[in-house]
């Protein structure tokens, strides 16, 4: 797989920095449109990005920096010291029976002084160290698992919400790929102030870790097969949610949370499913997932 590029024209470093620049200044980068409608998909670097990348992410903008693992990919924000997102593929190779390693750590893959994040800053906060990528969907073997405990795959969460809602609709996903599909998956965090066991924060350990107000998910779910991209077509089942971080957020089901990833680009300013054909684009975005 390939991780990070060694050479880049002087063409495309510009054009990174100024989509990196229009992030940083706007919010939200310039939209991707896609292959034009029924133009054959360019292949992916990653098997975690086959779908694209939500921020368009590089090794250039520290508030969206981009880390390519062999278990997952992720945009990891300095400024607010969490994941913008993580995006993973989950398949039956991923699944297995190795134990669940509970070692959180800080990222290597981080460059030197973008995280000085520890473990210990959750301690006693009344928030959990809530996962992106469940540790479930990668133990195929130890160090998969262990992979998942990096702290830029961890967020604030209200313990409720982990333990209940978010926990559910992982373990949904996870049901799905057992009943012979695969999971095109991509998490992550939106605003800021979440309500754990002592109240509302907005940050933990004096503003370096930012908690955010609310976690959002979207599964784009295919039968086990090959040559994913082109498999997917306008009826292919997409489930997305938009959930507060919030303790009560653990009343109502999961399921009551979905919402449209037009509805959910809105929201965060991401742009998913980029490097699918604009109109199969169109068609999933519209798609709320009532029926499943």
């Amino acid at each position: 797989m390939l991780t990070k590029s060694t050479f880049l024209p002087n063409r495309l470093l510009t054009n990174l920095f100024i989509s990196s620049l229009l992030f940083t200044l706007n919010g939200c980068l310039p939209v991707p449109q896609g292959p034009k409608p029924g133009s054959r998909p360019a292949q992916p670097t990653s098997e975690h990005l086959t779908l694209g990348n939500p921020s368009l992410a590089t090794t250039i903008d520290p508030d969206n920096y981009l880390i390519e693992k062999h278990q997952f990919s992720l945009s990891f924000n300095r400024s607010r010291g969490i994941a913008n997102w993580v995006s993973w593929h989950l398949s039956p190779e991923w699944r297995g029976d190795a134990a669940r390693t509970k070692t959180f750590r800080p990222d290597p893959d981080l460059p030197a002084g973008y995280s000085t994040i520890r473990s210990s800053d959750y301690e006693k906060t009344g928030f959990d160290r809530g996962h992106l990528c469940p540790s479930e969907d990668r133990d195929s073997n130890p160090t998969d698992n262990a992979a998942t405990f990096v702290l830029s795959n961890v967020v604030p969460q209200a313990p409720k919400f982990n333990r209940e809602t978010w926990k559910y609709l992982e373990e949904y996903a996870r049901k799905l790929v057992d009943n012979g599909n695969e999971v095109y998956l991509v998490a992550g965090t939106g605003g800021s102030g979440g309500t754990g066991e002592q109240g509302e924060a907005k940050s933990l350990a004096a503003g370096k870790i930012t908690v955010p107000a609310a976690m959002w998910k979207v599964l784009l779910v295919l039968p086990n097969g090959t040559d994913d991209l082109n498999r997917i077509g306008p009826n292919t089942q997409v489930i997305a949610v938009y959930i507060p971080n919030q303790q009560s957020a653990a009343e109502r089901k999961w399921e009551s949370y979905r919402l449209s990833v037009d509805e959910l680009e809105q929201r965060t300013g991401f742009r998913f499913f980029t490097n699918l054909p604009i109109d199969i684009q169109a068609a999933l975005k519209k798609q709320t997932g009532s029926n499943y």
